[in-house]
């Protein structure tokens, strides 16, 4: 090699060398923000991690977050409509009330076997619709709620007719079954306060085919039981199905401690009742609520109640 090509070869390596530095330079610089400009995000201190929750936990509200809705329940119209209110007075429907409600109280809170059912859970049926249930089941709530000792929850567990609602006036609200279809739901999304202090309601909500499987599922088990548990003080009312028309009255009723079966005076059959009875065959503290005698008169309406 000539000297010419020899020094041609060192300029070019020594171009080579200072363009290698220069790049270097240029990628370092890079990494090393002379102004605090906002795109140059190492120069920021470290930010705390931000967790994040799996879908179904995501749209769960957190604990603290869980809020009760709470409703007006217009007292006067449910006086005018034959109701139990406090503010009613002394009527013979409370005080017939009163009668029926203290043997269950006292079996609510008894001592129980291992294997039983909570004493507190209650369903109020009948053998077809048409007999009072819904408004016996109203009534006996309001009731309890009267009383200094105890809290009451009114279930609408008649989710192919709900009933409990429009009756008071009220209108279609999420409930029961949209618990049992969705478990990022809590009870607290669904339960209603009402202007009754000792009172809350819980809606049937959203119809559905598998009405019947979801009350006899482990969720439903674990949701009664919870309710059963929560609080010491408090009884659960349901009002379940007619059982001669669905098999959802029989699931329901393996859930409960006690059972009553409203039958309508002058109209319900005796092979009706001993039709209804007999799906409730084998299950303890079943009770008979007769309703709409006439045998008084002035009073358009009375109970008499049975225990069997």
């Amino acid at each position: 090699m000539s000297i010419i090509e020899k020094a041609a070869s060192r300029i070019d390596q020594q171009r080579q060398n200072a363009a290698d530095t220069t790049a270097a330079s240029s990628v370092a610089d890079s990494h090393d923000p002379i102004t605090p400009d906002a795109g140059f995000v190492h120069a920021r201190a470290p930010e705390p991690a931000v967790p994040t929750l799996a879908p179904a936990a995501a749209a769960r509200p957190t604990a603290g977050r869980h809020s009760t809705r709470v409703i007006e329940l217009d007292l006067s119209r449910m006086r005018e409509l034959g109701m139990v209110t406090a503010a009613g007075g002394r009527t013979n429907l409370l005080e017939e009330f009163r009668i029926i409600k203290r043997p269950l109280l006292k079996r609510a809170f008894a001592e129980r076997g291992a294997k039983d059912n909570p004493g507190n859970l209650i369903m109020v049926t009948s053998s077809l619709p048409g007999e009072g249930k819904t408004y016996s089941a109203i009534n006996l709530a309001m009731s309890i709620a009267m009383e200094l000792d105890h809290t009451v929850l009114l279930v609408d567990a008649d989710v192919a007719r709900p009933s409990v609602l429009r009756t008071l006036g009220l209108p279609a609200q999420r409930g029961l079954m949209d618990i049992l279809l969705d478990d990022t739901l809590d009870l607290s999304d669904v339960m209603l306060r009402t202007n009754v202090d000792t009172l809350s309601i819980l809606p049937a909500g959203t119809s559905t085919p598998r009405a019947t499987e979801l009350l006899a599922s482990s969720t439903m088990t674990a949701m009664v039981h919870e309710l059963a548990h929560r609080y010491p003080d408090r009884v659960i009312i349901f009002d379940s199905p007619p059982l001669m028309l669905t098999s959802e009255s029989r699931v329901l009723a393996s859930h409960m401690g006690q059972i009553v079966v409203v039958v309508e005076a002058q109209t319900t059959t005796q092979h009706a009742v001993k039709e209804a009875l007999q799906q409730l065959e084998g299950m303890a503290n079943v009770n008979l609520l007769y309703n709409k005698t006439r045998d008084i008169p002035g009073i358009e309406e009375t109970y008499d109640y049975h225990y069997g």
